[in-house]
């Protein structure tokens, strides 16, 4: 008899080599749960089976990591986070990246760069940019989701899976300890 795998050891396998079988044993452990919890908040049970997969794509190709952090990890969580986000992005019509990347495109004919592209540069490559890398993970993780996603606050309590009160304060304190920075 074949001992099972933890998460943890099922998601390194996939991660580090590129683990068929721990895909598929991840997949048959996650797939139904997360297919449940998404048609909770989706009716539409192509576009939840659709988003399932691109779920499971993200971790196969590695484009979503998980961080193991000590015992607190838990892969539920994690699948529940990229699984809700899928989910609101493909409902929200690729939410504000889309929207982003719509306006960015239809200024790329311009010979200067449109406010979009200043603003972006000046948030990877300038002041804001450190502050932002000092702020905790949890405010950082909180003005992505609200600012850069464009998420409503409770979009963001749903894919964070924290309070919607919680959204609020963490924004606040994050806003707070942003302008402080850059003051």
């Amino acid at each position: 008899m074949r001992e099972t795998r933890s998460d943890g050891e099922l998601l390194r396998a996939i991660a580090a080599d590129g683990d068929r079988r721990a895909f598929e044993e991840l997949y048959r452990r996650y797939a139904p749960w997360l297919t449940a919890r998404l048609r909770g908040r989706c009716a539409d049970a192509g576009v939840v089976d659709d988003v399932v997969q691109e779920t499971f794509l993200a971790v196969w190709r590695g484009t979503a990591r998980y961080r193991e952090e000590g015992s607190t990890a838990d892969a539920a969580g994690w699948l529940w986070r990229i699984g809700s986000r899928r989910l609101i992005d493909t409902l929200r019509g690729d939410g504000a990246r889309g929207r982003l990347r719509q306006a960015l495109s239809r200024l790329r004919h311009r010979d200067e760069d449109s406010a979009e592209e200043r603003v972006l540069a000046s948030v990877e490559h300038g002041d804001l940019a450190g502050a932002l890398t000092r702020l905790s993970p949890e405010l950082r993780a909180v003005l992505q989701a609200t600012v850069i996603d464009g998420l409503t606050t409770r979009e963001a309590a749903v894919l964070l899976g924290i309070p919607a009160g919680t959204v609020k304060t963490r924004a606040l304190r994050a806003r707070k300890q942003l302008r402080e920075a850059l003051a």
